[in-house]
């Protein structure tokens, strides 16, 4: 018994060295080998996907002599959550998306969120339209078209909620031209494969906003950086892999990087870094060592969707309907009927199926969520987990679900579906951020953020939505926080050419409104709806909910409304 015991202790202490060797890996930091450039360039980029090519396409026009190297360890550019094929697509303007719109306690709606995400979805129009005339985008229809957002709902409460976000959002000028009905012929006028085949005595309601998008965002990615290679200050380095960042002692940093056709690595001195590698940000930022990476883990969600691409579904849905998430369910269930243009050709996807990996990428490891566990992030990690056992069963009750499951959930919004006319489709990956929130400890944190060194030296980006949708508006804000000194040097006068509006908000003008829409509207041969400015001169000021007592045990989550695949 007592030899039992011993091995018993021993295999404790064991596994106790193990778990302390884990968390505290690496205890030394291995050999690299030495910059190679003398002087250092100025900027270097981790990730060629859209937010990587977005800064890098703002810094070239603001300061063109500089020299900027992007590193990416796939073999062409956004290969992963930026490519059409691994996103929405929808051009977030929170036309359509019910969670960015929450009922309050006194049973008003809040409308601040959405009218925040439709104001950042104003910039990127204003940035693509630039694009456009200085011939770095090519034609529009290429890369966005028009697209109606829909949102659709049955049932007495959710019809009386729809209609109540209706009548609050349509007061501020950016939603003006939001329709709403009940009619059942109206709604199949608007979008027929939701209401053909379905029980005539279900009561439906819808909201119809013809100012919708669809946007390609692979497309908007390749053809800014093809731009950006007409520069000789502008290097590409494809199927290369960061395996080092190191900050010297006058705060630039060496970049060692892995070729991964030759196998060899090299290290690039340089002035900046960004890291806009999506998923595999959050491993990258902690191979930095700023002390602000310790803050942060990842949490991984993957996602997919039934996708139609047969002519008589595809011609027959030119909308993008969004419904409800079910109760109980997790904001990132949104189910939506999605009519896309991808390669080239119409399809319609329906979704999304969360889908749990341990990848932090679609193309990654299935040891990236282990690998960036640290006696940092553990502890949070654990606190999050223990507040999220919902979603924990959600992911784990969407990883059963067979083709009869998905058929299942899909003729609740297209009635008529067949099960040989859609095949699954795996898209990207996210990670969300579990981060320290000095008030509520850790979070489970949704919605994007940006990490910047005290220095302004190097900065990453983490989190996902609504992401793509709002890249250009991400890069000012990057901007500002890592380019202080630039901005108030010239580079503010030179955005307002790009971004007529920087600096102002749309919707707290009407005419504002009118004259940013038109100009996008023209360049990129969109719809356009011209707000009354007597109608618009006051927008609606976002409701506030009276003080509530806390919940017993209040959930660590910020920002949830903003989870999505």
């Amino acid at each position: 018994m007592k030899k039992f015991g011993k091995a018993l202790l021993a295999l404790l202490v064991l596994l106790l060295l193990v778990a302390a060797l884990f968390l505290y890996w690496p205890l030394t930091q291995r050999s690299v080998p030495a910059a190679s450039n003398d002087k250092p360039v100025d900027v270097v980029l981790v990730g060629a996907g859209i937010m990587s090519i977005t800064l890098a396409t703002y810094l070239q026009e603001l300061q063109p002599d500089w020299n900027i190297q992007v590193y990416e360890r796939l073999d062409g550019v956004a290969g992963e959550s930026s490519d059409g094929w691994n996103n929405a697509g929808t051009g977030h303007s929170a036309f359509a998306e019910l969670n960015y719109t929450p009922e309050l306690p006194d049973g008003s709606i809040e409308t601040k969120r959405a009218v925040g995400i439709a104001e950042s979805f104003e910039v990127s129009r204003q940035f693509w339209s630039h694009q456009v005339k200085e011939g770095r985008l090519s034609q529009p229809s290429d890369f966005i078209n028009p697209t109606p957002h829909m949102s659709f709902v049955w049932g007495d409460d959710n019809i009386a909620y729809l209609h109540k976000r209706q009548q609050a959002l349509v007061k501020n000028p950016l939603f003006y031209g939001m329709q709403y009905s009940e009619d059942p012929a109206q709604i199949k006028q608007w979008a027929p494969l939701l209401m053909e085949g379905r029980d005539p005595k279900q009561k439906v309601a819808a909201t119809w906003m013809p100012l919708g998008t669809d946007v390609n965002f692979g497309v908007i990615t390749r053809q800014l950086t093809a731009g950006l290679q007409h520069s000789p200050n502008f290097g590409l380095h494809l199927n290369h892999e960061v395996s080092a960042l190191r900050q010297n002692a006058d705060k630039s940093w060496n970049v060692t990087v892995k070729d991964l056709k030759a196998g060899t690595e090299s290290t690039t001195h340089a002035r900046f870094v960004f890291i806009g590698a999506g998923g595999a940000a959050l491993k990258l930022l902690q191979m930095s060592g700023i002390p602000e990476s310790k803050d942060y883990a990842g949490f991984p969600v993957g996602g997919q969707f039934l996708a139609f691409q047969g002519q008589d579904v595809t011609s027959r849905h030119g909308v993008k309907a969004y419904g409800m998430a079910e109760t109980g369910s997790p904001p990132m269930s949104v189910p939506h009927l999605d009519a896309r243009k991808l390669d080239g050709k119409p399809v319609v996807l329906f979704g999304p199926f969360a889908l749990y990996s341990t990848k932090f990428l679609k193309h990654g490891s299935w040891w990236d969520l282990y690998s960036s566990v640290n006696h940092n992030n553990v502890g949070p990690m654990l606190e999050v987990g223990k507040d999220n056992l919902d979603l924990v069963q959600y992911l784990m009750g969407q990883a059963r679900l067979n083709d009869a499951d998905r058929q299942a959930e899909l003729v609740k919004y297209f009635p008529n579906a067949k099960p040989g006319d859609w095949k699954l489709v795996t898209a990207g990956q996210r990670v969300q951020i579990i981060k320290r929130d000095p008030l509520k400890g850790a979070v489970l944190q949704f919605g994007t953020e940006i990490v910047t060194d005290k220095d302004h030296t190097l900065a990453a980006l983490l989190g996902a939505s609504p992401g793509a949708s709002t890249s250009p508006p991400i890069m000012l804000d990057l901007m500002a926080k890592a380019f202080p000194e630039q901005m108030k040097a010239g580079w503010e006068a030179r955005l307002r050419e790009i971004v007529p509006s920087y600096g102002r908000k749309l919707n707290e003008s009407a005419a504002l409104t009118n004259e940013i829409r038109t100009l996008t509207s023209q360049t990129l041969h969109l719809p356009y709806l011209d707000v009354p400015v007597e109608a618009g001169a006051t927008p609606a000021l976002a409701p506030t909910a009276a003080p509530t007592p806390a919940p017993a045990k209040e959930k660590r989550n910020a920002n949830e409304e903003l989870q999505a695949l």
